[in-house]
């Protein structure tokens, strides 16, 4: 497993694409401040189950629980959308809609990582980062 990555955010949705694909509960993911913003704000919209910090060496590992063991899981489809090649930005007016507001789209506002709902609430807009529903 490797600890460096040029696109943390990628890594995280790609490894949680992949577990759901091949039917995985849970997923463990070397961690950092934005991989653990982007995995807390999926577990408050309720499409994993948990996320906890591990400690261990020489970096802590995020564990994500997905969803329990006999369910299934809650994501259908996950993208990333800003890449570090090109990045995309909007203000609060171009904010999208995932299928037709059924999803969510995670946004990197000034004051954190919002969803897109948050966003246009508090009159932010940013970098947009995942697409989820």
């Amino acid at each position: 497993m490797s600890i460096q990555t040029t696109d943390p955010v990628a890594d995280l949705i790609t490894r949680i694409r992949n577990a759901i694909a091949v039917g995985k509960t849970e997923i463990r993911v070397p961690t950092s401040k934005l991989k653990y913003a982007v995995a807390d704000k999926l577990q408050k919209t309720n499409y994993i189950d948990s996320v906890e910090l591990e400690k261990a060496e020489p970096r802590d590992i995020l564990h994500v629980i997905i969803n329990k063991e006999g369910e299934n899981a809650r994501i259908n489809e996950i993208s990333k959308v800003s890449t570090p090649g090109r990045r995309i930005y909007a203000g609060v007016a171009e904010i999208p809609k995932v299928k037709s507001g059924r999803g969510t789209v995670l946004v990197s506002t000034s004051k954190g990582i919002m969803t897109g709902q948050e966003a246009v609430k508090n009159k932010l807009g940013g970098e947009i980062l995942v697409k989820v529903w």
